[in-house]
């Protein structure tokens, strides 16, 4: 690879980031950050985890998530049974109000990018759906 190939990745990470807010502390107008709302998708994707789950799947340190959950579980967006399989873990899902929170965000988030690609033509959202989609088979 090269220096300039690296710097184009960048350049693109930190447009892409910019365009969609992401380092803005409260992810879409709302009182949560990315990594707030990215773990109450990942709980409301599957319907009920383990926090071990959300751990493999985001990568995200122990101790962070740990408060985060204990932040939602304060606000009751989440709630917490014992594992049938396994009794020293937990499963975690969404109360309804984490239902609604969820809900809330995945719209302003979906608001957000038809703003962003509503000036696009059929075969630029095409064009660009499709670039998506093979950066994403690429790099998995």
């Amino acid at each position: 690879m090269t220096n300039q190939q690296i710097l184009e990745i960048r350049s693109f990470n930190r447009f892409y980031t910019d365009l969609l807010g992401l380092l803005d502390s409260h992810l879409l107008d709302s009182p949560y950050s990315l990594a707030e709302g990215r773990i109450l998708f990942e709980i409301a994707s599957h319907g009920e985890c383990r926090a071990s789950d959300i751990i493999e799947t985001l990568n995200i340190d122990k101790g962070y998530l740990s408060r985060i959950l204990k932040k939602f579980e304060k606000e009751g967006l989440i709630e917490r049974k014992a594992s049938e399989n396994d009794k020293r873990a937990s499963l975690l899902s969404l109360s309804q109000s984490g239902i609604k929170v969820f809900k809330q965000l995945d719209s302003a988030s979906n608001q957000q990018i038809e703003k962003i690609v509503s000036r696009l033509g059929q075969p630029e959202l095409e064009a660009l759906v499709g670039s998506m989609t093979q950066i994403l088979q690429i790099l998995r």
